[in-house]
This record gives C-alpha cells, sequence and structure tokens, in this order.
C-alpha cells in the first residue's frame, strides 16, 4: 500500500474533462468536414444533373452553339438606308467589330469588370453578393451575376414568380454560363448579350436600340448615349429614357463614373459627360410608321405568297388567280420565301431568318416623292374638295347620287369592317348591329393635321373617312427597271389599300399614246392632217360610238395627228380606232404589260380598262427606252444574315415598238408638255429639261392621271376618292392636270434640286437625226449627210 501513490481526485477529474472536450471538438470538426462533403458532393452530384439534363432545364448543343435563330430582316434602300424590318421580334444582326469600343467598355465597367478574367462566373463577386446582401440585406450591393450568366438568364431562363423560383434558376444559369464559356469567345458573348437584349419600344437588340433611342447605329453611338443604353441594361422599364429622363440620366451618370473608375475614360472626360444632358432622338419602332410603308407591306406580300391553288380564291377572283398564277411562274420575287430552301432544306422565312433585302427604292427620292402627296393633296386638293362639298347632304359624293345609292355604299363599306364581323360572329343581328353603328363612340380619326380624337358613330366615321382623297404615285428608271420611289396611298395606318400594285383604276386619256403607237406602226406618220369633227364608230353589236370633245378647239379644221395627242381630242383619237381593230389594240396593251382582261370594243381608245400604277410606270418606260419596255424591278438582290447573296434579280425587258415608231411617239409626247394638256409642268413648276408625258380624266372627274418620263425617270400618278361616285364636280379641278400632274412637279423639283442624285435637266434623249422630226421633208443631200452608222439613206427608204 506504500508504494502506490494516489493522484489528488480533482486532478483526475481535470484529465477526463480535457478528454473528453478533446473527444467533443474532434468529433465538432469531424461532423464540419463529413457535411461539407456531403454537401460538396451534393453540389457535384446536382451540378452533374443540371448539366445533363436531370434537373431543370438545359438546353441542347445545337441551342448553345446557335442560342438566337431569330434575327428580323432588313429592307434596305439603294443607297443604303435601313426602310425596315420583318420580324416576330425586331432584332437586327449586328457583328462583334460594328459595335462600338465604347458600350462595350461600358457594359464591362457597370455589369462585370471581371469579364475578361473569369469562365463564366465570378467567385468574388458572387460571395461578395452572397455576404452583402444575404448577410447585410445591401440591395445596392449588385447582384453577382457575370455578363455570361445575364445571358444564360435572357436566352434560356422563364420568369420567375417569386424569389424561391428565382433561386431555384441560379444553378442552372451558372451552369449554362460554364457552358457559353467554353463555346464563344468573350466578344462573342458580349456581340449575343447586345443582340439579345430587349430594349423596349419593339427595340429588341443594340442596332435596333441605338436607331429607336438616337437614329444612329451601335458604332456611331457617343460615349454618354453608349452609357445610357448600358444602363438601361440593369432594368429598362425603371430606367426608361424615354418615360424618366432624369432617372435614365442618373443611372447614364452611374455608367460613366464605372467607367472611369475602370480607367477607360479619364476624370476631365467624366465630369463633362456627366455634365450633358439627356437627349433622345426617339423614333418608336412601328412597322406602320417610317419610309415607303406601301412599298414594304407589299413586298412583304409579294416574298411570301403560297403557290395558287383556286380553291383559295373566290368565285370572282378569278383573274386574280391567273394573274397570281402567272407571277408564280415568271416574277422571281414572287413566292421567293416558298419557293427557295435553306441549306437544311427548309424554306426561307422572311421573318426570322435575318435577310438583307437589297431594294430599288431611294431613300430620298422616296421622301420627296412622300412630301410631293402630302403637300397637293394635303395641302391643296382636300381643302378644295372640302371646301366644295361643305353643306351638302349627299357629300363626298357626287350630286348625282340618291340618297338610296348612297346608304348602299355606306352599308357596304360598313360590312367590310372589323366591328361588323365580330358582332356578326358574335351573333348579333344585322338590326342590332346597324343601330350600333348609328351610336356615337369615342374615336380617333385621320386628318391631315394628324389625328383627332373626337365623338361620332362608327357609320358617320365611315363617310367621314371616304371624303379624302386618295392618291398613288411611283417612279422608276426607265433603263433598268429599278423603281425609286413608290407611294401606295396617302397614309398606311389608316388607309392600307396600295393603290401603286393593288388598286386599278380607269386610265382615261393616258391610254392614247397606245392607241397612237398602233398608229405609228401601221403606217401613220404625227403629221398626218385629219379633219378635226366628231366621229361615229360602229361596234359589233351595231350600236354606235360618238365620243364627245369637251371644250373642243379647230372644230372642222384639219389637224394633225400631232395636234390629235398634244390636245387630248377625243375625236382624233376615235378617228384613229376606226382606222385600227381593237382587238390589235389589246394584244398591243398586253406587250405594254397591261394585266388582266381587256375588252377589245372600240370604247378601249379613251381608257376604260383598270390598270395599276405599277403596271403604267412600265409601259411608260417604253418611250423612253427606244421601245424597249423594262418590268418595274423591286429587289437586286438578298442575303442571309452570314452576308452571302441568295438570290439576284434582273430586269425583264421585252421590245414593244419599233425603232421609227418610238421616235415618232417620243416627239408627240413630249409636244404635250412642250404647249399641250401637260404644259403647266413648265410655267407652274419651272421644270425645263426634256420630257414627255400624258394627262388622263376619266368620266365624271373620277380619276386623274399623270404619265411623264425624262431621258432616266418615270413617273405615273393617280389621284381620286375610294368611290368612283366620289369626285369633284367640276372639270376644272377634276382633271388630271389639276390633281395628279401637281404631284409630279413637286417631286421633280425636288429630285433636280438635289444634285446628290445625280438628275439633271440638262440630259437629253437620244435621238438619231433622221428621227429629230418626223415632219421634216429631207432634201436628198440632207439624207447623204446622215451618218451610215445610225442609218443613213438606206436606214430611211428601208
Amino acid at each position: 500500500m506504500k508504494n502506490n501513490v494516489l493522484l489528488p481526485l480533482p486532478f483526475n477529474m481535470e484529465k477526463q474533462k480535457k478528454k473528453r472536450m478533446t473527444s467533443k471538438v474532434k468529433n465538432i470538426i469531424l461532423g464540419f468536414w463529413t457535411l461539407y462533403a456531403v454537401v460538396f458532393l451534393v453540389l457535384i452530384i446536382t451540378f452533374v444533373a443540371i448539366a445533363n439534363g436531370s434537373i431543370g432545364y438545359m438546353p441542347p448543343v445545337e441551342q448553345l452553339e446557335n442560342p438566337i435563330d431569330k434575327y428580323a430582316s432588313q429592307i434596305i434602300s439603294s443607297d443604303g438606308k435601313t426602310l425596315g424590318t420583318y420580324a416576330q421580334d425586331n432584332r437586327i444582326h449586328v457583328n462583334y467589330n460594328d459595335l462600338s469600343p465604347d458600350l462595350v467598355k461600358a457594359l464591362i465597367a457597370t455589369e462585370d469588370i471581371r469579364f475578361a478574367g473569369h469562365s463564366g462566373i465570378d467567385v468574388q463577386g458572387l460571395f461578395r453578393a452572397i455576404i452583402k446582401r444575404g448577410l447585410f440585406f445591401q440591395k445596392n450591393a449588385g447582384g453577382g451575376s457575370t455578363i455570361t450568366q445575364q445571358l444564360a438568364k435572357q436566352l434560356y431562363s422563364p420568369g420567375a414568380d417569386n424569389l424561391f423560383e428565382r433561386l431555384l434558376q441560379k444553378p442552372i444559369e451558372w451552369v449554362i454560363a460554364v457552358k457559353l464559356e467554353r463555346y464563344y469567345t468573350k466578344e462573342e458573348i458580349i456581340n449575343l448579350y447586345l443582340n439579345k437584349f430587349d430594349f423596349l419600344y419593339n427595340a429588341i437588340g443594340i442596332q435596333s436600340a441605338a436607331h429607336a433611342y438616337f437614329n444612329s447605329t451601335p458604332k456611331g453611338l457617343k460615349i454618354e448615349e453608349a452609357a445610357t443604353l448600358t444602363g438601361m441594361c440593369k432594368n429598362p422599364s425603371y430606367y426608361n429614357p424615354v418615360r424618366y429622363n432624369e432617372r435614365s440620366k442618373g443611372r447614364r451618370n452611374v455608367v460613366l463614373a464605372q467607367m472611369k473608375k475602370a480607367g477607360y475614360i479619364s476624370k476631365k472626360q467624366c465630369d463633362s459627360l456627366i455634365a450633358l444632358p439627356l437627349t433622345l432622338h426617339f423614333t418608336r419602332i412601328d412597322h406602320k410608321e417610317g419610309l415607303a410603308p406601301y412599298f414594304r407591306e407589299y413586298l412583304r406580300m409579294t416574298m411570301t405568297a403560297k403557290k395558287p391553288e383556286r380553291k383559295n380564291y373566290a368565285s370572282w377572283q378569278a383573274q386574280k388567280f391567273h394573274d397570281d398564277s402567272v407571277s408564280w411562274e415568271t416574277n422571281p420575287l414572287y413566292g421567293w420565301c416558298n419557293k427557295n430552301k435553306k441549306l437544311d432544306g427548309s424554306f426561307y422565312n422572311v421573318y426570322t431568318d435575318g435577310l438583307k433585302i437589297y431594294t430599288t427604292i431611294d431613300a430620298r427620292m422616296q421622301q420627296y416623292a412622300e412630301e410631293a402627296v402630302r403637300e397637293h393633296v394635303g395641302g391643296t386638293l382636300q381643302p378644295a374638295f372640302f371646301k366644295e362639298k361643305k353643306g351638302y347632304s349627299y357629300a363626298p359624293f357626287s350630286r348625282t347620287l340618291s340618297q338610296e345609292q348612297v346608304d348602299t355604299i355606306l352599308f357596304r363599306s360598313m360590312q367590310q369592317t372589323d366591328r361588323y364581323r365580330g358582332l356578326k360572329k358574335a351573333g348579333v343581328s344585322e338590326a342590332e348591329i346597324r343601330k350600333e353603328f348609328r351610336q356615337p363612340i369615342e374615336m380617333t380619326v385621320f386628318s391631315w393635321q394628324g389625328k383627332i380624337d373626337t365623338v361620332m358613330s362608327p357609320m358617320d366615321s365611315i363617310r367621314y373617312h371616304k371624303s379624302f382623297l386618295r392618291s398613288a404615285f411611283a417612279a422608276m428608271d426607265p433603263r433598268d427597271g429599278h423603281v425609286k420611289a413608290y407611294v401606295g396611298g396617302i397614309d398606311f395606318n389608316d388607309f392600307q389599300y396600295d393603290m401603286v400594285n393593288g388598286g386599278r383604276r380607269q386610265i382615261g386619256s393616258t391610254m392614247k399614246p397606245f392607241l397612237y403607237s398602233l398608229a405609228m406602226i401601221e403606217g401613220f406618220s404625227p403629221c398626218d392632217r385629219v379633219l378635226h369633227v366628231q366621229q361615229q364608230l360602229t361596234d359589233e353589236n351595231g350600236r354606235i360610238w360618238a365620243p364627245v370633245n369637251a371644250g373642243a378647239k379647230r372644230v372642222g379644221e384639219l389637224v394633225t395627228i400631232q395636234w390629235g395627242l398634244q390636245n387630248s381630242s377625243n375625236w382624233i383619237t376615235a378617228y384613229l380606232m376606226k382606222q385600227l381593230s381593237p382587238y390589235t389594240l389589246v394584244r398591243l396593251l398586253h406587250s405594254y404589260g397591261l394585266k388582266g382582261h381587256i375588252d377589245p370594243v372600240v370604247s378601249l381608245a379613251l381608257g376604260t380598262p383598270d390598270i395599276s400604277v405599277s403596271e403604267m410606270i412600265g409601259a411608260y418606260s417604253v418611250f423612253a427606252n427606244k421601245g424597249i419596255r423594262v418590268e418595274p424591278v423591286y429587289v437586286t438582290r438578298i442575303e442571309d444574315s452570314f452576308g452571302n447573296t441568295i438570290a439576284n434579280f434582273n430586269p425583264q425587258v421585252r421590245e414593244v415598238l419599233t425603232e421609227e415608231a418610238t421616235y415618232k411617239m417620243l416627239h408627240m409626247l413630249r409636244s404635250v408638255m412642250d404647249g399641250g394638256t401637260g404644259s403647266r409642268i413648265r410655267y407652274r413648276y419651272g421644270l425645263r429639261g426634256p420630257m414627255g408625258g400624258k394627262t388622263g380624266t376619266t368620266q365624271n372627274h373620277s380619276d386623274g392621271w399623270f404619265m411623264a418620263f425624262t431621258p432616266s425617270l418615270v413617273g405615273g400618278c393617280w389621284v381620286g376618292g375610294e368611290e368612283r361616285s366620289i369626285h369633284f364636280n367640276t372639270m376644272n379641278e377634276g382633271q388630271g392636270a389639276s390633281m395628279a400632274l401637281p404631284i409630279y412637279g413637286l417631286f421633280m423639283q425636288k429630285v433636280y434640286a438635289d444634285q446628290t442624285l445625280g438628275y439633271s435637266e440638262t440630259e437629253s434623249f437620244d435621238i438619231p437625226p433622221q428621227y429629230a422630226n418626223p415632219c421634216k421633208e429631207y432634201t436628198e443631200q440632207e439624207l447623204l449627210n446622215i451618218p451610215a452608222d445610225i442609218g443613213g439613206i438606206d436606214k430611211i427608204f428601208e
């Protein structure tokens, strides 16, 4: 017992306590590492499952390789201006090299300063966001999302209804971001991000945004403009510069400060830019606005047309089915999207394939044409028409119509409205529909001075809108068929019917040159003399046709055929029709490119067929182009989204007149402008260059026409009411020289004044000497002096 050493009790207890504490710490550490390992393993399994698509949505490789597969197609003018787009969403592809360097710097400085160094996830930024936002609840601490993560969110994350859903989306976006970094360079990710972002007002992508807010391009953006658009990336609705200018300016200044902090701009630059006001050049992107809306719609309908099938046409549309079938076979542009396939075998889609459609329209000339229509129709004709009809119960219709006839027209128009169709579909009776159409409601109506908010009944609004005169104008190069200007109506928002290609109206005396050209082919001369008296013709049914000649001059005198065309004499025209066959004339009219069925009747000579403006400018190209008709060309080429040319379009030409007949017609048509019915183009509009043309007025002044041409430009204009019974009461204001000619005159004034276009009043028609004056009697010596290489005596006597 003496050899046993017993330790004090307190010491043993302390030792045991330390042993227990050590064991507990070890267990805690072990548990922590076990938990860490489990969490780490779960995270790995989760992210592997996400990457494999087992959890959440993981886009297939094809989508990752081509994340934005829908781009708007652009309509581009011949002078390089974007006229508009066709799109499901208005995104226009832009390459990285076409971005402003300041725009890229602004985006990186503000959204992801370590963009160049991470692989999709910025760990430092992520932990900063977790600590500051999660622990300290600092809302201005940033979200920790990289540009690549934001791109992943834009591309593949649906909208989250709550914070929990959003938190669940984050890991998926991280995985997608890493994958995107493996597929794309940093420059490509920046480019994809800016191409995808929605900047509001249908401005999707940086190209549309630069145009919408600053009327610029991504490369042309100033630093402060780039900072404004970059600022919108945080929250475009909240920092909308149109609605919240000061708020957006504040956000812009934050971006500029971040650029200074990153060393992209100096303090002096930053201070001066921050002091600038936020100035916009805002243009709302609306497919009904902008230049050439009628042309753009015509082009869209033409390119997307399907192969005509008779079952898709109404019984009364037999002629349209025929015309469309011919166009499908002969016009490469008609139905282009449904005739041509991509490499994957699918047909081209004008709304999603990012095509570049290069048109013949010149944006400057288009602007001048639209201005000319507005100035004359809106500024002169419409006030005169309102003045003439004011106070009359029949307005805006002709005074010859009965009330019953007026009501019939109005009710027919009512049945063509969406309101009527909707009520009919809902089972509302005809009587109730008519009652509703008479009930006044709030609405917005058209005026030349801008939209008017008013209260009127739908039936009154139909009558009101019918009171506006309509117009169409087009101009084309007669040498290659390139259409330079296309105005299908007075306002596309309210009157969408296209009168250049869609509408057809009687052409009146603009028909006469076609008949006179047939006479020249048959051996007549402009100098042949005819007794100027009323003519009587008998048609195939034995009926007498004796046209009147309002305001006839030189009655009973011998006049030349040239004088007859120069003064638009119906009697000389009837005389020529008596000598010729209406069947032969119809064949010639089809050679001129006039489509549709044309009755071979003697009254045809005075312009009874319904023809479109586009057909007329093609037909009149014959007189300016040495007897060769050129079909109007609207598109020169189409490129795919990669810049490859996938289609070219060339003019279709056809010889219509012999050289001799052409120069005889040119001589006569020039005389119309120099002393004839088109002479006000000289004394009122001061146009002195060589040109030919013809005025046209139909029965009761329902339609006013003017066709004219120079050596390098042919133009055609029509003016009239929506209904043929809507017209001026008098010839003075209702004739073509008063209604249509001024539009051409104003247009040409603007064209000649713009020297950048290259048109000049000094250009001249290329006329061989022996055809310079068809009425001149040449001596033998004069004939011998004509150079042989332009015909000489042999040509004249052949």
